[in-house]
């Protein structure tokens, strides 16, 4: 049985009061917070609880605004170093990442949508907007979300689709430049910039700040054209994207040359099968700000399934269960 302990950081419990006090006064020695925090530590120090999720839990502590996690959740991409944000595929995948202290969350459409038995890219936007708003309402974290390509082909559902997202609780979202059809799966550059541009109107026109994430997906559709990817993003670049994401590159010769063309963070995969394995420092030292993992983690969930099933059908025996998580900390988790 796979126990589930949280280890912790001191820069994750600052993190923590910075988002739970922001927009307030900064508590004085000894105020009702302070001796909070300090429980936390003592609290967290005997346990394999991450303080994060206990701030959550003690106390009753106030939820975080939308304002105040959207100005997080860009704060998390002008550091000098970069941020794993990983995606979760249902509520309770959302909740047990919370507690483990990661700092965002981001959606996954393939995940989902094999959770639900469902083939990628199949939902649609009304499925698409009700789980995002699903994971942004499972935890205090800030949430991005997949919204492939804002589910139409006119800059007008793209900005339709971003204005519909913001009503969900996320604070970030994406657009993409792929068409979703085979045979001509990516948009023309200028067509995929006016796209962009649209998504930017939207996001910068809602009441709080979101972080639009702007997508060339050259590598992901049979078209490993560095060259027109970079252009690309420099496009989206100067049509207003927040942060950069050309998923697929597979080198540290391709992430580092994106990098370097373009002024805004840039988001990486990592998790999927190929391409040079780098770490989270390394992936940091080359200036990537933001990391994803996006269906991995599900198509890692799936994959146990499958070995479990395996070896019930083929062998007949019941070893699988080794590796399953404790119970009793997963209902610690699942206060609900």
């Amino acid at each position: 049985m796979t126990n589930i302990c949280f280890q912790h950081t001191s820069r994750s419990l600052t993190c923590s009061r910075r988002i739970l006090t922001e927009s307030e006064p900064k508590p004085k020695p000894g105020s009702w917070f302070n001796r909070i925090i300090d429980n936390v530590q003592r609290f967290s120090a005997r346990s394999c609880l991450h303080p994060n999720w206990i701030l959550l839990q003690v106390g009753k502590l106030r939820k975080t605004t939308l304002a105040e996690k959207g100005e997080a959740f860009r704060a998390l991409h002008h550091r000098d170093h970069a941020f794993i944000i990983p995606n979760p595929w249902d509520v309770g995948s959302a909740r047990i990442l919370a507690s483990m202290g990661f700092e965002a969350l981001a959606t996954t459409s393939m995940g989902h949508a094999f959770s639900v038995g469902k083939r990628d890219g199949s939902l649609g936007r009304v499925k698409t907007l009700a789980y995002a708003s699903a994971i942004a309402a499972a935890t205090n974290l800030p949430v991005s979300a997949d919204l492939e390509n804002c589910f139409g082909d006119s800059p007008q559902t793209v900005g339709e689709t971003i204005r519909l997202a913001g009503e969900t609780g996320i604070v970030g979202g994406s657009v993409e430049d792929a068409t979703g059809r085979k045979d001509d799966p990516i948009y023309d550059r200028e067509t995929a910039v006016e796209r962009v541009r649209s998504a930017v109107k939207a996001a910068h026109s809602l009441p709080f700040t979101f972080t639009l994430t702007a997508r060339a997906e050259n590598f992901l559709h049979g078209r490993p054209n560095l060259e027109d990817t970079i252009k690309r993003l420099q496009a989206y670049e100067r049509a207003g994207a927040d942060v950069l994401y050309a998923p697929g590159l597979t080198t540290r010769g391709e992430i580092t040359a994106v990098v370097k063309a373009v002024n805004r963070p840039v988001n990486v995969i990592m998790g999927r099968v190929g391409g040079t394995p780098l770490n989270l420092a390394e992936l940091s030292a080359m200036g990537v700000k933001r990391v994803s993992v996006g269906s991995a983690l599900a198509r890692t969930a799936l994959g146990s399934l499958v070995r479990a099933g395996r070896e019930m059908r083929e062998q007949g025996t019941f070893t699988f269960a080794a590796g399953a998580v404790n119970p009793s900390e997963t209902n610690a988790i699942f206060t609900e």
